[in-house]
């Protein structure tokens, strides 16, 4: 039952990751017809969720480094 539970656990993560992926690949493709800024598809809710998600574990490296 851990097991399944496990595996729940990390394909709800891919699936999160894959409609997260793909939300801000079609903010980058409407950037490049638009011919906006680079940075604008950065700007937009999927852009911040992944910077998000880049900052978080180095944002607690150094929580615990330097406590």
């Amino acid at each position: 039952m851990v097991l399944f539970i496990s595996i729940v656990k990390v394909v709800a993560l891919l699936g999160a990751g894959a409609i997260v992926g793909n939300w801000f690949l079609s903010e980058v493709k409407k950037t490049k017809v638009r011919k906006d800024p680079w940075y604008e598809p950065y700007l937009s809710p999927p852009g911040i969720i992944i910077l998000i998600a880049i900052c978080l574990p180095v944002m607690a490296w150094l929580i615990r480094k330097f406590q």
